[in-house]
């Protein structure tokens, strides 16, 4: 039996149709979604829409999901949740959105210039489509925010750090879906490799963040797809200096020039370098060094943690890319880490199975002295959670 059927009331509180949206780098996803507390029987949350849109602009994406909506005949949403990359210094706390929020976002728009400005130009078209209705802004930045110092502080003068320049870390609502799926499973210590067009890895501790790859913005860390990821800042100095480039040419250049694109000239989508690699040289260092840049943090991050119990892999690459896994974990087999290529291979298969969210998806051989496993992120399922616990009272269940 449906634990949902014919439920009107738990807790004294009625179900809440959230409306998540998730705006990143590459894609534009969203997730409709009734909302209740957890119970014995139910995780609380129940997928009604989930889906990705291809759009030209944000506008036209909102406008397309309201359509969809619309014609699913599908409860309406009483509340709309929104994905932010990155508030600033600012906000370190998903909260209900207004004017302030809004000015505070514009205001931290530069540390995030790959997705903060379509964010907010999605929030704008929301507003317009979904008028009256409450909404709340989540935040990737949040996950990270009880970081030690030891991860948090960067090698700068004290006066930067008080400005804000210091270690956010992204990808947290990815992480936390992550600790949430896995419960009592989570081991002391586990790292969370997120891999897509835009990639990080996070070091848990007891299921806390105390440490990640990505920085003061989403462009450091590992390889991306269209980003630089760490680079010797002398590399930026001297094209300023002799190549007379400015902030916006810099910009460009390690955002959206970069990363897997740059070093194959070919793409910075993984498909299609795996199909390119076989004739073309630089597809193939391309996938070579991005598979190296992620399995040395990884390595980083076991240091961090002085040893690892558990190792997932998540996101578009890290849940579809068998090879790429395969690749990353051979070069961390010093530390004890082997496959099983078989359980490899079908971990593909069951996530775009009926059942892509199990968490049983345990590629790891039986000689492997770390777990690791592919866990499906749901990115969108914490942001509807996060909407329902902020939005007033009043309006759950209108």
């Amino acid at each position: 039996m449906d634990p949902w059927d014919g439920m009107n009331d738990r807790n004294g509180m009625k179900p809440m149709t959230v409306l998540a949206l998730n705006s990143g780098s590459s894609s534009f996803k969203f997730g409709l979604y009734q909302v209740l507390p957890p119970s014995p029987h139910a995780s609380g949350l129940k997928p009604l829409l989930s889906d990705s849109i291809a759009a030209s602009n944000p506008q036209e994406a909102i406008a397309g999901i309201a359509s969809r909506i619309a014609k699913s005949c599908l409860a309406a949403p009483q509340a709309i949740g929104h994905r932010i990359v990155h508030g600033g210094p600012a906000l370190r706390q998903h909260c209900m959105m207004d004017g302030a929020v809004l000015q505070q976002l514009e205001a931290a728009a530069p540390f995030a210039p790959l997705h903060t400005p379509a964010a907010l130009a999605s929030i704008h078209a929301a507003q317009q489509s979904f008028a009256g209705l409450p909404h709340v802004a989540c935040f990737d930045t949040v996950f990270h925010a009880s970081m030690p110092d030891m991860a948090r502080v960067l090698p700068l003068p004290a006066a930067l750090q008080r400005e804000g320049i210091h270690r956010y870390g992204f990808h947290g609502l990815s992480c936390e879906s992550i600790v949430r799926q896995l419960g009592d499973d989570l081991p002391t210590r586990a790292i969370i490799a997120h891999l897509g067009n835009g990639a990080s890895i996070t070091a848990l501790h007891r299921g806390q963040s105390v440490d990640t790859s990505m920085g003061l913005t989403p462009v450091g860390g590992v390889i991306m797809g269209t980003r630089s990821g760490d680079l010797d800042p002398g590399v930026l100095t001297y094209l300023m200096r002799e190549k007379k480039l400015d902030g916006a040419m810099l910009e460009n250049l390690v955002n959206h020039q970069s990363g897997l694109l740059g070093i194959s000239g070919v793409s910075s989508d993984m498909r299609r370098l795996h199909q390119a690699a076989p004739t073309n040289a630089k597809a193939r260092l391309a996938i070579q060094m991005f598979s190296a840049s992620v399995a040395k943090q990884i390595a980083a991050m076991v240091t961090v943690l002085d040893g690892v119990d558990l190792i997932v892999f998540t996101g578009g690459i890290g849940e579809n890319d068998a090879r790429v896994r395969t690749d990353i974990c051979r070069g961390l087999s010093w530390i004890g880490i082997s496959l099983d290529e078989h359980r490899n291979q079908a971990a593909c298969d069951t996530l775009h199975s009926v059942d892509r969210h199990s968490v049983n998806n345990a590629i790891h051989s039986t000689k492997s002295r770390c777990a690791v496993r592919v866990i499906a992120s749901q990115e969108d399922g914490q942001i509807a959670r996060h909407t329902w616990e902020l939005v007033p009272s009043q309006h759950q269940g209108a």
